[in-house]
This record gives C-alpha cells, structure tokens and sequence, in this order.
C-alpha cells in the first residue's frame, strides 16, 4: 500500500509540474506578445537576426542548392563534351551546401569555427574543381597528359593537409602554414607555367569563351584563395582577427569562388555550344 500511495504521489507531482510549465509558457507568451516582442530571447537553436555570420551561412547554403538545380538543368542544353565540366561544377555546390548546412548549426549551437567541416569541404570540392581545369583543357585538346591532374590534385592535398594539421595543432601551425602555401605555389604554378598554362596559351583551336573561362578559373584560384591563407595568418597565427569576422570573409570566399568558378565553366559551355550550333546549321549538338 505505501508503495502505491508513493507512486501515486510521484505521478501528482509529475503532473503538477507539467502544468506549472504549460501556464508559464502560456505567460510568457502572453507578455511577448502585450509588450510586441517578436523575436524571443531563447531561440531554441534557430537564426537569431542579430548574429550576421550564422546568416551569411544559410544564405550560402541556399545559394549552393540553387547553383547546383541550375547547373543540372542547364546540363541538358549544352554540347556533349561539356556536361562532364558542368556536372562535376554542381558536385561542387552540393557538397558545399550540404556542408554549410551543418556548419551554420555547428556555429548557432557554440559560436566557433567549424574548422572540421570547412577542411572536409574544401577536401572535396578543391580536388573536384582542379578536375574542372582538366576538363576544360580536355575539351580543346584530347591529347592533354592526365599528368596535368595528378599534379593539381597532388598540390591540392598538400596545401588541405598541412593547412588542417595546422589549424588543429597536429604539426607546428606556423609549419602547417609554410607547406600548405607550398602546395598552393605548385598549383599556380601548374595553371599558369606548367602544362596546363602551356596547353591553353599553345592551342590553336581553343575558343575564346574557352579563353577567357580558363582565365577567369586562374583569377579565381589566385586572388580568390588568396582570402584562405590570409585568413590563416591574421586570424590563426596572428590572433589579430575574431572567428565572427573570420567566418564570415570565409562564407563570402566560399559564395564567390565555388559558384563564380562554375558559372564561367557554363558560360564557356553555352557560347560555345551556340557557335558550334549555327555553324552546323542550328542543329543542337546535344549528342556529340
């Protein structure tokens, strides 16, 4: 019997103070809306107006998933040999989409760089976007050496790998910050004097929306990743910069060079795909 009487007294309390909840809720509810606050100070992990840099993430995010429905459709309309590039170019948006979606919930819960997520997307799209300048080449020139890529890619994992063993004091930072830049100066290297450079400044038949494509996807890795390493150096190293001004050149870094990079892929694909059309009399060259 006593047991019972306390079980039937942990189940009164129980609901007492489940209905205490409900009619505080009720009444901050109430004093919300008599004093017109609209935006309440717990936002349960939701956008909070104030916070600009958790913003700019889902700004980006939605960015990235309406850059990659739009690159897929406009795969339909172009020639053959440029729906690999443009496919490859909405791999990177999406990827880049799914990951901002997280890493703006990984910032409003803790208010801290997700520097795990940002190394994991950038280890995917960079090596994905130096397949791009292959392709481009490729579609000009077949015989271009697949050595091309091979050192893009090796470049590219030096400078993600020590750049992340830095950041995460795996290795000396300031070590991780050297031979990360190394890996960054290789590919330069590449694009402009290497085989890559080489091949687009020698090749007679490349168009000049193949041209200036290249050139606006060498601008981009040279100014536009400048920002990265910048940002390492002020922020990491130096101490000089907080992570909510730091995420948010990072976020606008991201918005312009993942989605600028491809919008010139498809910019060269659609006039490219037009003068081959009216060269070959309006017959839509979707085939080959």
């Amino acid at each position: 019997m006593m047991r019972t009487a306390v079980i039937s007294s942990m189940l009164a309390g129980l609901a007492a103070a489940e209905k205490f909840m409900e009619q505080k809720e009720g009444v901050e509810t109430t004093e919300l809306a008599s004093s017109h606050i609209t935006i309440p100070k717990n936002l349960h992990g939701f956008l909070n107006p104030t916070d600009h840099v958790a913003i700019s993430f889902w700004i980006v995010s939605m960015a990235m998933v309406a850059a990659t429905v739009f690159f897929l459709w406009e795969g339909m309309s172009i020639a053959y040999k440029w729906k690999t590039s443009l496919n490859v170019g909405a791999l990177v948006t999406l990827i880049a989409a799914v990951h901002y979606f997280y890493m703006r919930e990984f910032w409003v819960s803790i208010h801290m760089s997700p520097i795990v997520y940002r190394y994991i997307d950038w280890s995917l799209t960079v090596p994905l976007q130096m397949i791009e300048f292959f392709l481009i080449l490729q579609a000009v020139k077949p015989d271009l050496s697949s050595g091309m890529f091979f050192r893009l890619l090796v470049g590219t994992v030096v400078m993600l790998l020590f750049g992340y063993m830095g950041e995460a004091l795996i290795i000396n930072p300031w070590a991780g910050f050297a031979v990360g830049m190394a890996g960054w100066v290789f590919i330069l290297y590449e694009i402009f004097l290497g085989e890559g450079g080489q091949a687009a400044a020698q090749a007679k038949e490349i168009s000049e929306a193949v041209q200036s494509a290249f050139g606006t996807m060498r601008f981009i890795v040279t100014v536009g990743w400048s920002i990265y390493p910048l940002g390492y150096f002020f922020g990491y190293l130096m101490g000089a910069v907080s992570d909510s001004p730091l995420n948010l050149i990072y976020n606008l870094a991201d918005f312009v060079n993942k989605i600028w990079f491809c919008l010139a892929i498809w910019n060269a694909a659609k006039k490219d795909t037009l003068l081959r059309m009216q060269n070959e009399g309006n017959r839509a060259p979707l085939l080959g």
